[in-house]
């Protein structure tokens, strides 16, 4: 007994309290296998934004339209960018999980020495890194149509990364628990996309009756494009420094549930 303890000692993990170079290592697993794909995953959200642009701006033109003191179009672009900034967000994570439920490759994130919040962040950071792509890429290609207004890049890089990263969190959740492609898209469809047309993306709330601007209020994708599109105009339906405090909050929540529902294997562990 004494021998077999001596010949066989446990060693301890070389790589520290944080593996770092584990969870780099999935985040980058991550960003190429979207630009593996960067036709469907990069060029395909910019070509329906400015399909959004070009169809809105025929049918209402900018001297017929206006918005916070801006010519409509001036007031749609940012609110399209954002649109997709956060929908791709969730595409990203939730396709994740999912094709690796289906293929049954995801065992390999579950044997691998990471932790269920190295797991999360670095799948969840991958979404915000796909987020940021597009939206440097709709600007520079925005800016080429449209006169684009630049108030602020701060607030432009904080509503994208509180909006992608709250959205890749839910993306992460939607994908454990869905068992079908079906389940997946219900949530897209009933969810994410309603949510994210209702939320002031092609209006101002400022329009809407008294009760559906205070419900209107709540909705998280409403301080998302709203604080979104004030980087670019300079001007908000809502309060911007409201905005950024309830969604940090949501985006520390969303990611609680999300590094729970992965620690304790959630539908993915028998």
């Amino acid at each position: 007994m004494v021998e077999i303890q001596n010949k066989y000692k446990i060693l301890e993990k070389k790589f520290g309290y944080i593996n770092w170079l584990g969870a780099f290592t999935l985040y980058k697993k991550e960003i190429l296998r979207f630009l593996n794909v960067a036709i469907q995953t990069i060029i395909s959200p910019l070509v329906t934004a400015l399909l959004f642009l070009m169809v809105l701006s025929l049918a209402i033109g900018d001297e017929r339209g206006e918005a916070l003191g801006f010519p409509f179009i001036t007031f749609l672009a940012p609110g399209l960018i954002a649109m997709q900034v956060i929908q791709q967000a969730f595409s990203h994570t939730s396709s994740s999980i999912m094709i690796g439920k289906i293929q049954g490759n995801i065992v390999d994130v579950l044997y691998a020495p990471l932790s269920p919040a190295e797991v999360t962040l670095a799948t969840i950071f991958a979404s915000v890194t796909r987020s940021f792509i597009i939206a440097i890429t709709s600007i520079i290609i925005f800016n080429f149509i449209i006169d684009l207004k630049f108030y602020d890049l701060t607030y432009i890089f904080i509503f994208t990364f509180l909006g992608s990263f709250i959205l890749g969190a839910l993306g992460f959740i939607v994908g454990l628990w869905s068992e079908k492609f079906d389940n997946m898209a219900s949530a897209t469809n009933f969810i994410i996309v309603p949510l994210s047309f209702l939320s002031g993306t092609f209006y101002s709330i400022k329009r809407l009756p008294d009760i559906l601007q205070k419900i209107s209020e709540w909705n998280p994708f409403f301080y998302m494009i709203d604080g979104f599109r004030y980087g670019f105009l300079g001007v908000s339906d809502g309060s911007i420094s409201f905005g950024i405090s309830y969604l940090t909050t949501l985006a520390f929540l969303m990611w609680y549930a999300s590094y729970i529902l992965f620690k304790k294997g959630y539908k993915i562990k028998s």
